[in-house]
């Protein structure tokens, strides 16, 4: 099992940045991803951003060249930079851990409790 938390979610006005982190109880296997997810009201939970152990990463269309993943192995921290931010981007932000091979998110096992994002216009 891992336990995650996230931290850093926030109010911020359109072309602002934020910084979400999320902190895993223990070290990820190389066998293992971690990532961000998110979901606005009314909408479907997406995929944002995808973290292979190797440093491979996978991003939605609509994020990339603004957001960036990235992770502190030392720490067991992943984290996600979001730059350029837009109304759109407003959403609960989660945090995800699980074997790459079965990273989806209906068969996902380990979420964080989630971090709100708000982008004003």
């Amino acid at each position: 099992q891992v336990q995650l938390v996230e931290s850093g979610g926030g109010s911020v006005q359109a072309g602002g940045s934020l910084r979400l982190s999320c902190a895993a109880s223990r070290s990820i296997y190389s066998s293992e991803c971690m990532g961000w997810f998110r979901q606005a009201p009314g909408k479907e939970r997406e995929e944002v951003a995808r973290r292979y152990h190797y440093d491979t990463t996978n991003y939605l269309d609509s994020v990339k060249g603004r957001f960036t993943i990235s992770k502190d192995n030392a720490k067991n921290t992943l984290y996600l930079q979001m730059n350029s931010l837009k109304p759109e981007d407003t959403a609960m932000y989660y945090c995800a851990a699980d074997l790459c091979r079965s990273f989806d998110q209906n068969l996902i096992r380990y979420w964080g409790q989630g971090t709100q994002v708000t982008v004003s216009s």
